[in-house]
C-alpha cells in the first residue's frame, strides 16, 4: 500500500496509525473507501462555496446599501426641500444687497424682509411705477443707464405722484400711491389684511378715482394676486420697513 493511499484510508478512519501498510484491502473496502473520500470532498466543497456565498452576499449588500443611499441622497423627492431652502436664502441676502434704504426690522420677520426687498427690486420694478419721479429717479451720477453705478434717490422712492392718467373735466388725474409707511406706520397706510385685499381683488379702498368704478385700472394687480400668501407677506413686511414717507 503506498503512503499516499494509506493517508487517504487514514483521513477517513478506515486505518490507524498501528494498522501494517502492507494489509491487502479488499475491493469492497476500497469501494467504501471512495465513497468515505467523496463524501468528505464534498463536504468540504459544500463549505468553501457556502463560505464564498455569504462574502458574496455581503459584498452585494454593501455595494447595494451604497448605490442606495447614493440614490436617495440625490434623488429630487429629498432635494428639493433643500434646494428651495437654498434659493429663499440666496433671494433674501439679494434683497438685502439690493435694498436701496436703511431697513427697520425691529419686531420684524428678517427673512420676509429680505425676501419682500427681492421681490420688489430685484424681480420687480415697484419703483419704477410709484416713484415721484419717473423721468429720473436716481441720484446725480447714479443712473444705470448712462452707465453710472446705481443710486437710487430715497426721497423719490416708492413716495408715489407719478401721473398715469391726467385729470379731465370732473375727473381727477390717476397717479401712483405712496408704498412707505405713513403717520400711523403702515404701508400706505394700510394693515397686511387690507393690504391683501387690494392685491388680491384689485379694489380700491381709497376710492381715489370712483368715475372709473371700484377697481385699481393701473396697478397691475391681477398679476399679483397670483402670488404666493409668503410672497405679498414678504412684500407688505418689506414696505413695513422702510422710513416713512418723507413727503406726507
Amino acid at each position: 500500500m503506498s503512503t499516499e493511499y494509506f493517508n487517504d484510508l487514514f483521513s477517513v478512519g478506515f486505518v490507524n496509525r498501528n494498522t501494517p501498510k502492507t494489509l491487502a484491502v479488499d475491493q469492497d473496502a476500497v469501494k467504501l473507501l471512495s465513497r468515505k473520500i467523496s463524501l468528505k470532498i464534498t463536504l468540504q466543497e459544500r463549505i468553501i462555496i457556502m463560505t464564498k456565498f455569504k462574502f458574496t452576499l455581503a459584498a452585494i449588500f454593501s455595494v447595494s446599501a451604497v448605490v442606495i443611499a447614493s440614490l436617495i441622497a440625490g434623488s429630487p423627492m429629498r432635494g428639493a426641500g433643500d434646494e428651495d431652502q437654498r434659493g429663499r436664502q440666496s433671494r433674501i441676502q439679494q434683497g438685502f444687497a439690493n435694498a436701496p434704504l436703511p431697513l427697520n426690522l425691529t419686531g420684524k420677520d428678517r427673512g420676509l424682509v429680505g425676501l419682500g426687498s427681492y421681490l420688489v427690486n430685484v424681480a420687480g420694478d415697484c419703483n419704477g411705477c410709484h416713484t415721484s419721479d419717473q423721468a429720473n429717479h436716481y441720484l446725480p451720477g447714479g443712473n444705470p443707464f448712462l452707465g453710472q453705478p446705481e443710486k437710487i434717490d430715497p426721497a423719490k422712492y416708492l413716495v408715489g405722484g407719478s401721473e398715469f392718467i391726467p385729470a379731465h373735466g370732473p375727473f381727477p388725474a390717476i397717479v401712483s400711491r405712496n408704498l412707505r409707511p405713513e403717520a400711523n406706520g403702515l404701508p400706505n397706510g394700510h394693515t397686511y389684511a387690507e393690504f391683501l385685499q387690494i392685491m388680491r381683488t384689485g379694489i380700491d379702498l381709497d376710492q381715489a378715482h370712483p368715475q372709473y368704478g371700484p377697481l385699481l385700472q393701473v396697478m397691475p394687480w391681477p398679476n399679483f394676486r397670483k402670488m404666493t400668501d409668503e410672497d405679498l407677506r414678504a412684500i407688505y413686511e418689506y414696505l413695513r420697513a422702510l422710513p416713512p414717507n418723507p413727503n406726507p
